[in-house]
C-alpha cells in the first residue's frame, strides 16, 4: 500500500504502476492477466485518444460495458484525460441509456461491442468508441496509428485536483427516476482508504468480480481498493449463474468475493439448509453447532477454499442465513453504504461481525441518528465525511433535500446506534409503515420472516386501509406443481360440466384450493413469529418474479400497482 497524497485516480494509476509493475492486475478467469504496467500504458493510450478526439478536461465520457479488464483500463483512461466518467449499468434500457447520455451531456461514449446495439444512433450525437479495440463509430476521423502512438508516448495528464468531479453515477433511485450522483476524486479515494478498518487486501489477494462495476459497491471495494494494494481482479466472460460461477471459483480460488445477500441466501436455503435438515442427527440440538461448522467448511471449499473475505452489502441479509454463517464461522463481512457516500459508510471485518448489526463507521466517517425516538432510540441515519457527495448533477432542489441544515447527509435509512458506536440498519424511511397505534413497522423485517418459508422465493409487504398485505412469489418448483394441479382441476371441471351440465365457474378447482391454502398457511406461520402490530392481514400471490435493481433489490415503487 502506498500513500495517495493528491487524492486523485490518475495518481493511483501512476503510483500503482511504479510499485506493482510486474504483478497481475486485471484479467479474465483462466487467462493471463494484464500487469499493472500494462494497465498504465493502455489507460494512457485511452486518455491520449480521447484528447485527440477533442475531449477536454471536465467533459463527460460515458462507459457502458459488462465487467471485463478493459472496463478498468477505460475508466482510468477517462480519469487521466481529466474527464468525468459516467458509468452506466448494462441493465438499463436503450431509452434510459439515451436519457443518461443526454442529461450528463456526455461528449463521448465507450461501449462494448455486445452492447453497441443498445446505443444505435448515438454516433450522430457524440463520439462513440468500442471498448475492445477503441474503434470509432461516428463521423469523426480516426487518428492514424502513428499519431495515436506518438500522442500516447508524449501524453501528460492535465492537472487533476482532489475536489474535481471524477464521476457522475446514475442509480435506479427509489422513485423510478435516475439521479446523477456527483463523486469527486477525493470522495472515491478517501472512501477506499477509510475502508481499511474492515477491508485489508494484500498484493497476493485474488478478487473474483461478480457484481456490476458501474455500481459503486463493486467499483470502490472490488476495483479501486485492490488496485491500491497490488491485488489482482478476475472477471467472468458470462453472467455469474451457478453453472458458470462454480468453474470460475475453482479456477481463481479467490480470497475476496463481494456479493449481494440474495446469492448467499439462495445457497443456504436451496442447498445447505435442506441437506442439514435431512440428516437424522439434526434432531439433536446439541449437535447442530458441529454440523453447521462442518457445513461451513464445505461451503468455503465451494468458493474455492481460500476465501478470507466474503463481503455482503446492498440490502439486508436475512436473519436465518446470517445465523448459519455465524455458526459456520464463515469469513463474511456486512457492509452498509450508499452511492452518495462513494459508497461505504459502515461495516466490520470477518470474525468481528455481531449478528444482525451493521458495524462501525469507516475511518474518518461520522454517523449519527437524527430525529431520534426517545422510546426506541431509532431515527434516520445521517453521515458526514469526505466521502459524501456534493449532490445530484444539475438538480439543486434534490441536492438541498438530502442535507440537514448543519450539513449532514440524510441517508433515508432508519436505524439505531449502541453505546459502542455500532449501527444497526432497520429499513428505509420511505418504506416504513406507521401502525395504528404509532408503531414503526419495517416491511423488510416482515419480508425476512416470509422469505424463511421453504416455499417462498421472495416477498414484498405494503400497507393499505385494511392493514398489511404481502405479495408472495412462490418458488418456481412449487409454483409448477400448483399450475399442474390447477390444469388438472380445470380438466376435471370441464368434464363435470359436460357430464352434469353445470357451469365450470361454479366449481372451485383443487389447485385453487391448494393455492389459497398455501398462502393462508404462509400468513399464519409468519404471524406466529411477528409482533401483533406487524401481523399480515392478507397474502396475495405474485406470479412473476419481482422486478429488481442491478443490486437485486425489489423495485418497490412498481408495487402494488403492478401485480
Amino acid at each position: 500500500m502506498y500513500k495517495i497524497e493528491a487524492y486523485t485516480i490518475p495518481e493511483l494509476v501512476e503510483k500503482g504502476c511504479l510499485r506493482y509493475a510486474e504483478r497481475p492486475a486485471l484479467g479474465w478467469v483462466g487467462k493471463e492477466a494484464l500487469r499493472y504496467s500494462d494497465v498504465e500504458v493502455l489507460s494512457r493510450k485511452v486518455a491520449a485518444l480521447l484528447g485527440l478526439l477533442g475531449t477536454k478536461p471536465g467533459a463527460r465520457v460515458a462507459l457502458l460495458s459488462e465487467n471485463r479488464p478493459d472496463w478498468g483500463v477505460a475508466y482510468f483512461g477517462i480519469s487521466r484525460a481529466g474527464a468525468v466518467a459516467v458509468p452506466i449499468l448494462t441493465d438499463f434500457t436503450p431509452e434510459q441509456i439515451s436519457n443518461i447520455l443526454e442529461h450528463s451531456e456526455s461528449h463521448a461514449l465507450i461501449v462494448s461491442k455486445r452492447l453497441l446495439p443498445k446505443v444505435q444512433g448515438e454516433e450522430k450525437k457524440r463520439v462513440v468508441l468500442t471498448l475492445e479495440d477503441l474503434e470509432i463509430h461516428s463521423g469523426q476521423a480516426k487518428p492514424s496509428k502513428e499519431a495515436l502512438e506518438k500522442a500516447a508516448e508524449t501524453f501528460a495528464s492535465p492537472k487533476v485536483l482532489a475536489d474535481d468531479l471524477a464521476a457522475v453515477v446514475y442509480t435506479s433511485g427509489t422513485t423510478g427516476r435516475s439521479k446523477g450522483v456527483m463523486l469527486s476524486h477525493r470522495n472515491i479515494i478517501f472512501d477506499a482508504e477509510a475502508c481499511r478498518l474492515f477491508v485489508i487486501p494484500r498484493r497476493t489477494d485474488r478478487f473474483l468480480s461478480i457484481l456490476p462495476l458501474a455500481h459503486t459497491y463493486e467499483f470502490t471495494i472490488g476495483f479501486i481498493i485492490p488496485m491500491m494494494h497490488g491485488s489482482s481482479v478476475h472477471y467472468m466472460d458470462r453472467p455469474p449463474t451457478a453453472t458458470a460461477l462454480l468453474p470460475a471459483l475453482k479456477a481463481v480460488r479467490p480470497t475476496f468475493v463481494l456479493s449481494v445477500p440474495l446469492v448467499m441466501e439462495k445457497i443456504y436455503r436451496s442447498q445447505v439448509k435442506p441437506t442439514l435438515e435431512a440428516m437424522g442427527v439434526w434432531k439433536f440440538k446439541s449437535l447442530r453447532p458441529l454440523l453447521e461448522y462442518v457445513a461451513g467448511i464445505k461451503l468455503k471449499k465451494t468458493f474455492g477454499g481460500k476465501v478470507r473475505f466474503f463481503g455482503i452489502g446492498g440490502a439486508p441479509l436475512s436473519a436465518d442465513t446470517e445465523d448459519f454463517l455465524q455458526h459456520a464461522h464463515f469469513p463474511y463481512s456486512i457492509g452498509y453504504g450508499l452511492t452518495e457516500c462513494a459508497p461505504m459508510v459502515a461495516g466490520n471485518r470477518p470474525g468481528r461481525v455481531v449478528a444482525h448489526t451493521t458495524g462501525y463507521a469507516a475511518t474518518g466517517v461520522e454517523m449519527r441518528i437524527g430525529d431520534k425516538r426517545p422510546d426506541t432510540g431509532e431515527g434516520e441515519i445521517q453521515v458526514r465525511g469526505a466521502n459524501v457527495t456534493s449532490g445530484y448533477y444539475k438538480d439543486p432542489e434534490k441536492t438541498k433535500e438530502i442535507f440537514t441544515d448543519d450539513g449532514w447527509y440524510r441517508t433515508g435509512d432508519l436505524g439505531w446506534m449502541d453505546e459502542k458506536g455500532r449501527v444497526t440498519v432497520r429499513g428505509r424511511l420511505k418504506t416504513m409503515i406507521l401502525g395504528s397505534s404509532g408503531e414503526n413497522i419495517y416491511p423488510e423485517e416482515i419480508e425476512a420472516v416470509l422469505n424463511g418459508s421453504p416455499i417462498v422465493a421472495e416477498s414484498l409487504v405494503y400497507g393499505d386501509e385494511d392493514g398489511l398485505t404481502a405479495l408472495v412469489h412462490i418458488k418456481p418448483e412449487v409454483l409448477e406443481e400448483l399450475v399442474a394441479r390447477f390444469k388438472d382441476g380445470i380438466d376435471e371441471a370441464e368434464e363435470a360440466a359436460s357430464r352434469l351440465g353445470h357451469r365450470m365457474e361454479e366449481r372451485l378447482s383443487h389447485a385453487e384450493k391448494a393455492a389459497a391454502h398455501a398462502l393462508e398457511k404462509i400468513r399464519k406461520e409468519a404471524n406466529g413469529r411477528l409482533a401483533a402490530f406487524s401481523r399480515i392481514h392478507r397474502v396475495e400471490l405474485q406470479v412473476e418474479p419481482f422486478e429488481k435493481t442491478p443490486k437485486q433489490s425489489i423495485k418497490r415503487f412498481l408495487y402494488p400497482k403492478k401485480k
